[in-house]
């Protein structure tokens, strides 16, 4: 009868590579059972046999051992064999593993009450070494036939799991400007496009801010790319910061263009919104000693508003928009202008 280590069975190590042996694992007060059914099965080197004489152990051992298959004596002292079996299949480590019940009396009531506990077989004591061995074997490829579908599905998962998190980083990349973090324009016109028919179905507003970087040319000529491309993380945290509700959505255009969706935004809330914008972006103190405007980064805003209707187009807010934002500029800059009402 061989020893167990303090080892925590890992089913997954056990079946991969090469055919795993069969391992019993008897529970059995009485010794001379425990010596008979190892003789039983000492001729077949496929089976590792396993024994333990003390019901108060059997649920530790089978932890530890990780049978492929447990021979459970019915009548015994201090625990019985069915609460052995209820034991067993509560415990998250031993719930799967085949229980055969060894019973000296064949009763149909007995039968069927190890059966309802959990149990997988039942012989009566001591069976035949061939019908012991092929209930033996049945069971013990069953459950390791088990254990191999449930890692191959635990492996699909995670590869399917890994896959999509691949896809949302991909679909991701091409939705952000690399720059700057923000959304980029491809993914703007498809928002744009979800907020305008929400906005028609719910009849609600919708808004647009342009925002243009104040002779951002002039700038990079001045300071350099590097600087230029540092400027315009900053603007774009600055600008992103002022608009933080949840469908708010702030877009990097392109070159020193930003655009921000304000879905469900009255026209009266327009020139406080973009006012915050551009005293945001005058409050980073970024020297810019080339500005005909100030002393520092700037940034001009056109703000348009409307409650489409739906054979409106969103094209129209951005137009208006632009618009604005050329009024801004031709204002005097590091200003915010409101558009009129745009046709769809």
């Amino acid at each position: 009868m061989s020893h167990h280590t303090a080892i925590e069975p890992d089913y997954a190590q056990l079946t991969g590579g090469r055919p795993r042996s069969v391992m019993v694992l008897l529970v059995d007060d009485q010794i001379v059972i425990g010596e008979a059914v190892r003789r039983l099965l000492l001729d077949d080197p496929a089976i590792e046999f396993h024994y333990c004489s003390n019901p108060l152990e059997a649920l530790d051992v089978a932890r530890r051992v990780g049978p492929t298959v447990i021979l459970q004596d019915l009548v015994m002292p201090q625990v019985g064999g069915l609460d052995l079996v209820r034991q067993y299949r509560a415990d998250p480590v031993t719930h799967g593993i085949p229980i055969i019940v060894l019973s000296t009396k064949e009763e149909a009531r007995i039968k069927s009450d190890a059966f309802l506990a959990g149990a997988n077989d039942y012989l009566v004591k001591l069976p035949d070494r061939i019908e012991l061995i092929a209930r033996i074997r049945y069971h013990s490829a069953a459950f390791l036939s088990q254990i191999q579908r449930d890692e191959a599905y635990r492996a699909l998962r995670k590869s399917q799991q890994e896959l999509m998190e691949a896809n949302f980083a991909l679909q991701r990349l091409t939705n952000v400007d690399g720059l700057t973090g923000l959304s980029n324009r491809r993914y703007f016109d498809d928002y744009v496009e979800t907020e305008w028919r929400q906005a028609v179905r719910m009849r609600e507003p919708i808004s647009l801010l342009m925002v243009d970087i104040d002779h951002f040319k002039q700038y990079n000529d001045t300071y350099g790319h590097l600087a230029g491309d540092e400027v315009l993380r900053r603007v774009a945290r600055a600008v992103q910061d002022c608009f933080r509700r949840p469908r708010d959505l702030t877009v990097r255009m392109g070159g020193e263009e930003f655009v921000v969706v304000l879905p469900h935004t009255p026209a009266d809330q327009l020139p406080m919104l973009a006012q915050r914008a551009v005293a945001a972006v005058e409050a980073l103190g970024q020297p810019h000693r080339s500005s005909p405007v100030a002393e520092v980064v700037t940034i001009s805003v056109g703000a348009a508003c409307c409650t489409p209707a739906a054979d409106d187009h969103p094209f129209a807010l951005v137009e208006a928009a632009d618009r604005a934002l050329y009024e801004a500029k031709h204002q005097g800059r590091n200003r915010a202008a409101l558009a009129d009402s745009p046709k769809g």
